[in-house]
């Protein structure tokens, strides 16, 4: 069986303990480039600060925040308004 050697990877990068531990272990265990990514669908702002910093701290060598709140709002949130999802058969979701 043969093995393909992983040169890059990109990462969906929280800043949490997990994300931030799986850098350097990538690195270690399978001697790629970590590439980290974040979405900014808009959570509060203190989640995204200090971010970048985090995780190339962490060992990935570049950090991509990209905001895709109209892209979330627009594919997730309007069809699901749109389709009258209910949570606990109370709360409108959306």
């Amino acid at each position: 069986m043969s093995t393909t050697k992983v040169n890059k990877v990109v990462l969906a990068y929280s800043g949490g303990l997990d994300t931030s531990v799986i850098v350097p272990w990538l690195r270690e265990n399978y001697d790629c480039e970590v590439i980290a990514f974040c979405a900014n669908l808009g959570q509060d702002e203190s989640e995204l600060e200090g971010l970048e910093e985090k995780a190339l701290a962490s060992g990935a060598s570049k950090v991509y925040i990209e905001d895709l709140r109209h892209e979330f709002a627009k594919d997730f949130l309007i069809p699901m308004m749109q389709a009258g999802a209910i949570y606990e058969r109370q709360y409108l979701l959306g």
